[in-house]
């Protein structure tokens, strides 16, 4: 893959460093990671919901953390005992720790969090203050009288 060095933006502007970082992240993998599996889904015009697949986590087990356009969702489950006398065969359901991270846009909140049938709902809601909101500019009419400025002639 192609590496694209933006040194030379750096030098001429001012303010765009989370930007340019954003687009210096998209080039590296994140290690394959595929565990646990998760969906986002836009809910209404401003709202999303991303559900992930936690089943056998519960909600003492999960953390979720939202901090400078950065959501994470940590899991780590407590060692747990099969009871006396018996032995795993197959384990089939994962039981290990993970660590997803989630970039958001500006003025995107997380709203609330539920466990429901095995998937974690991390709902989602975009706030846009009302001064970075488009606002309509009224034209209101020039006066009628204007300023006529004589000239004299020299003959």
């Amino acid at each position: 893959m192609r590496q694209v060095d933006f040194s030379s933006l750096h030098r001429s502007t001012v303010g765009f460093d989370r930007l340019f970082n954003m687009l210096d992240s998209l080039g590296q993998p994140d290690g394959g990671q595929t565990y646990p599996p998760y969906n986002i889904e836009r809910t209404g015009e401003d709202t999303y919901r991303i559900s992930m697949a936690v089943a056998g986590f519960s909600e003492s087990e999960i953390s979720i953390e939202a901090h400078r356009n950065v959501l994470t969702v940590k899991g780590e489950r407590a060692n747990e005992g099969n009871g006396e006398g018996s032995e795993l065969l197959y384990r089939g359901i994962a039981s290990r720790a993970f660590e997803r991270r989630f970039q958001l846009a500006d003025h995107v909140e997380v709203v609330g969090a539920a466990l429901k049938n095995g998937l974690l709902h991390i709902d989602l809601k975009r706030n846009i203050p009302e001064e970075m909101k488009p606002r309509k500019i009224e034209i209101t009419a020039a006066p009628a009288k204007a300023k006529q400025i004589e000239t004299s002639t020299v003959n």
